[in-house]
């Protein structure tokens, strides 16, 4: 009987991936957790490991596909082939990847297709232990190698029975092993982005666009598969949230002599001081007293889900596009703490070795583009939190103080928020409390 492999659920309501390389051949022996596919998700770009072992029979996707979850990637055949380890090694270490399409003319599309619906996902329940291929993720897998737990032993915990990290280390303290942190799934650089392919729609249809060709020469480029994740969920936003932006503006003047006395010491514990640091705890500290910010909306229910953890989101511009990276707990972290996680997780993400995990469970974002010039900027609400915080170019500004025209370091900044869980009021209290925070550096430096 032949094993089919189906695309596992990713976590955190991913539904969906594009696959990037193939990197089997049908007829290739392979072993339990060789290379198999390389996929990317709305979050990051990751390798998948096989299953099992034994001999492909059937690929049945390719470069360039979006699948979903549950989609048959592989079939196996189950006819006693099993690798030889050195030629397993062999073969894992020289696959020969299918790679993805390179870029083409799109053809012209008179009006966005709908998006497809969305694949059934199994409701969260323990499942018994697996005989044959369990679902987990590449993380999950290498925590069981290195923990000497087989998975098929393991009752799953996550959504639809999969298993997660938290199992396994349960798995091996029961069996007396001692338990590590598993080295993460890494996101790699992205490749060329495949064959166009249309946006999800929001229940708006666009008009149809014109002949661009009867004015001169154009040439389509397909958007990659993260451009075309940012569109659609910027278009979601967007649609959904009606937003409104609150502007005011910060005197950094103190808090950057701060940094500036601190920034030889903080280098000397590997650590670079920078105002977002300080701006995140800041935002952070503000949120405790504001909770509706640090929240999201359940319009079916009817509730607003207040989380009482601060998991603060940073925009980062790389060569792929945006991508937001998560630091957790930063209200509970001393400053010095977050600015080195921040740097760490900065680099992580354009060297394009950022996990999943890096990129999810995020509360409120924050986007600064304060390096790229700018008075001030509207961000647009990173779906599904209620509000985000742009910050633009801090600059010197004659201001009166006491009487005299003196020069002063002026932070703009501007928070867009979902007018359904706040009126315009609370948003200015929000603002005024980063503000004073920020204004009030000292407080920063002990305050957690």
């Amino acid at each position: 009987m032949s094993r089919p492999f189906a695309l596992p659920d990713l976590g955190e309501g991913l539904t969906e991936a594009e696959i990037v390389a193939v990197l089997v051949r049908e007829g290739d022996v392979i072993a339990e957790d060789a290379p198999l596919l390389e996929v990317e998700t709305d979050k990051a770009q990751v390798e998948i490991p096989s299953p099992m072992g034994g001999r492909v029979e059937k690929i049945h996707v390719s470069p360039g596909q979006t699948v979903k979850v549950g989609t048959v990637l592989v079939t196996f055949a189950d006819d006693g082939a099993s690798p030889h380890p050195a030629a397993a090694d062999a073969g894992a270490a020289h696959p020969k990847p299918t790679a993805a399409p390179p870029r083409r003319a799109a053809p012209a599309q008179s009006s966005p297709a709908p998006a497809e619906p969305s694949a059934a996902l199994l409701p969260p329940a323990a499942r018994a232990p697996a005989a044959g291929p369990v679902a987990a993720t590449p993380a999950t897998r290498r925590l069981a190698r290195e923990l000497g737990v087989a998975l098929q032993s393991v009752r799953g915990t996550g959504p639809g029975g999969r298993i997660v990290d938290d199992d396994v280390r349960a798995a091996a303290a029961r069996a007396g092993q001692p338990t590590a942190a598993a080295p993460a799934e890494r996101a790699k650089p992205a490749g060329p982005a495949g064959p166009a392919k249309p946006l999800a729609g929001v229940g708006l249809e666009p008009p149809p666009l014109p002949r661009f060709e009867q004015w001169g020469p154009v040439e389509r480029a397909p958007l990659s598969h993260l451009r075309r994740t940012i569109a659609e969920r910027m278009t979601l936003s967007a649609t959904l949230i009606p937003h409104v932006t609150h502007f005011d503006r910060a005197d950094i003047t103190d808090l950057d002599a701060i940094i500036t006395r601190n920034l030889e010491a903080a280098r000397a514990q590997g650590v670079t001081l920078t105002l977002t640091g300080f701006l995140l705890k800041a935002t952070a500290l503000a949120l405790r007293s504001h909770p509706q910010f640090n929240a999201s909306l359940d319009p079916a229910a009817g509730e607003m889900i207040l989380k009482r953890y601060y998991h603060l989101g940073v925009a980062v511009a790389t060569e792929r596009g945006l991508i937001v990276p998560v630091l957790r707990d930063v209200d509970r972290k001393p400053v010095l703490e977050v600015a080195r996680e921040l740097g760490a997780l900065a680099q992580r993400v354009r060297e394009g070795k950022a996990t999943l995990d890096d990129l999810r469970g995020g509360t409120f974002t924050i986007t600064n583009i304060g390096a790229l010039g700018g008075t001030a900027a509207i961000p647009i609400i990173n779906y599904p939190e209620v509000a985000i915080l742009g910050v633009a170019r801090a600059r010197q500004e004659p201001v009166v103080r006491q009487g005299q025209i003196v020069p002063r370091l002026i932070l703009p900044l501007t928070l867009t928020f979902d007018h359904r869980v706040a009126d315009g009021a609370d948003g200015a209290r929000l603002a005024t409390d980063i503000v004073q925070r920020l204004e009030a550096p000292e407080r920063l430096l002990w305050e957690w």
